[in-house]
């Protein structure tokens, strides 16, 4: 059988450094750049420098916001051997805390790399934006009162991943932001914050014994689920009325084929009580997310390819 100190004593394999990025979580970061790009284009504006540029900044960004939450959470004792849903690099990999802490810091160094040719090729003021987004993705889990551990994770999270990142990738290449750009952006910002409360939810019990304070502990299981289908059905709710007002081509009506997959995520967490149980629930709301936000992107791309009258 083998011991914590054997995994101590071993080299760390790709699957282990893939695991830690949390790779199910990459889609919040790339949905956003491409639906924000896609309405670029369809202002006739693409420069795909700036959004190869900005896909890998935002992803990388994403990645380092895991890694600290890795590296914090294990640092105050919230990840164990055992705990359910994490990358589990540090407590069952045998990495090196301060190892996922210095990568975390490198791929943020990437980003800022990143981001200086992005504002050379666009505007300055974008700088101010990223350093907001790399500051949030540390305070998410890191300094004295982590976001993570209060009600405003999900409202941070899809914000900046949703919102924010769809005006930057549209700014970049325009050079200007519409309010058309912004009301669109919304329901893929609410999805994202549903990917962190599906997590919450699953987390209930053990972030309330460490003496977190999320929306899904304050309301309760059966609330926090109740809203989570609120929520979806209010961004499936959006989407229709942006397409019926012609606000998104008659092509979006295909994101509405997501819906199947955000049903399975609500009925899951109702017919699961244990962390192991609920796995597939929160799985299925960060697929909704992707399958939502892909099929928004293509609808786009298809409006570019094949114009209809909006």
């Amino acid at each position: 059988m083998e011991t914590k100190a054997n995994h101590l004593n071993e080299k760390p394999g790709f699957h282990i450094w893939w695991r830690l990025l949390r790779p199910h979580t990459l889609t919040a970061s790339f949905i956003p750049v491409f639906v924000g790009t896609m309405l670029a284009v369809l202002d006739n504006s693409f420069r795909p420098l700036l959004f190869i540029a900005m896909l890998i900044a935002a992803m990388l960004i994403q990645a380092a916001t895991n890694m600290f939450n890795e590296y914090y959470d294990f640092a105050r004792g919230l990840d164990n051997e055992n705990s359910v849903g994490i990358g589990g690099t540090i407590v069952r990999d045998g990495v090196k805390p301060i190892v996922v802490k210095r990568l975390a810091f490198s791929f943020f160094g990437v980003s800022i790399l990143l981001g200086v040719y992005i504002c050379m090729t666009s505007s300055w003021w974008i700088a101010l934006i990223g350093s907001l987004c790399m500051l949030v993705g540390y305070l998410y889990t890191g300094g004295p009162i982590p976001i993570a551990y209060t009600p405003f994770g999900e409202i941070f999270s899809g914000l900046l991943m949703g919102t924010v990142i769809i005006g930057i990738s549209y700014y970049i290449q325009t050079l200007t932001i519409t309010w058309q750009v912004v009301v669109i952006s919304i329901p893929i910002a609410i999805f994202i914050g549903c990917i962190l409360l599906a997590n919450n939810i699953r987390d209930l019990d053990g972030d309330k014994e460490n003496g977190r304070k999320t929306i899904a502990i304050l309301i309760g299981r059966g609330r926090a689920i109740f809203l989570l289908s609120s929520l979806m059905l209010l961004s499936y709710a959006l989407t229709a009325a942006y397409i019926i007002s012609g606000l998104l081509p008659i092509y979006s009506i295909i994101s509405l084929l997501s819906i199947w997959k955000a049903r399975k995520a609500v009925r899951t967490f109702q017919a699961n009580t244990t962390n192991v149980g609920m796995i597939p629930a929160m799985v299925a709301t960060a697929q909704t997310n992707t399958i939502y936000g892909a099929l928004i992107g293509i609808s786009l791309l298809l409006q570019i390819l094949m114009p209809l009258p909006l």
